[in-house]
């Protein structure tokens, strides 16, 4: 394997990992859970990502979009990384 391979993998495992972590906390916030640890966790990895985009987006009242443009920003990193790797 070699190097670049190794950082396209790496980037991809990485994508998918955020990806998840971001629809975990989506599904979480719409149901009551008495996971507190794992809420805590999804907040914390989640929040450096979809903070500065809350604070771009336009507010929509209840309806929070900056997960949903993560996972398109996320999709189209990836794109863009495996195109030029």
């Amino acid at each position: 394997m070699d190097f670049t391979s190794f950082l396209r993998q790496t980037l991809n495992v990485l994508a998918d990992v955020f990806t998840v972590l971001i629809f975990l906390r989506v599904i979480f916030s719409w149901i009551r859970s008495e996971a507190y640890g794992l809420n805590r966790f999804l907040h914390q990895t989640t929040e450096p990502l979809l903070s500065p985009l809350r604070r771009l987006l336009p507010s929509l009242g209840m309806l929070d979009l900056s997960p949903l443009v993560a996972l398109l920003l996320i999709d189209l990193l990836r794109t863009l990384i495996n195109s030029t790797l």
